[in-house]
């Protein structure tokens, strides 16, 4: 049985480090926007596992934002944190950059993906709540349940 006491969001925090290799790209050389959303997917899941110490599912992967292009050979790291979570759902923020040779980022997209916890049965089962440590944490927080609830209307 999986511990449900509150955890940090830095309990669960996955980075994931990618290079952009040519099969990972479009004619133009740029990062596919399909690749890219595997990695974040993958990324997610990781982040809600280590919450919920369960199998998760994607629901949606919601505000996916493309706000500047990678390209062939740059190094890619994605970001997951916690962000939210409901009786059984976990939203996951995941920040994604491209990182040059000298280890400045430029940010590339954020996403938001909300993940469910799955038992033995592959049914919906409970998460542990998420403790807010922060002022941004509860921003996060807030901005999380307006967007679910934006969702079940």
């Amino acid at each position: 049985m999986p511990d449900l006491r509150a955890k940090r969001s830095s309990e669960s925090l996955t980075e994931q480090v990618q290079i952009i290799m040519p099969g990972d790209t479009n004619g133009y050389g740029r990062l596919f926007g399909g690749r890219l959303v595997e990695w974040i997917d993958i990324v997610a899941a990781v982040a809600a596992r280590r919450h919920s110490g369960r199998e998760v599912t994607t629901v949606s992967i919601e505000d996916l934002n493309f706000k500047a292009p990678a390209y062939a050979n740059e190094t890619v790291v994605l970001i997951g944190r916690i962000t939210f979570t409901g009786r059984t759902s976990m939203e996951v923020r995941v920040d994604t950059y491209a990182e040059n040779l000298h280890g400045e980022r430029t940010m590339i997209n954020r996403a938001y993906v909300v993940m469910v916890a799955l038992d033995e049965n592959q049914k919906p089962a409970p998460v542990p709540a998420l403790l807010l440590e922060t002022d941004e944490q509860r921003a996060e927080w807030i901005c999380g349940g307006q967007r679910r609830k934006l969702k079940t209307r």
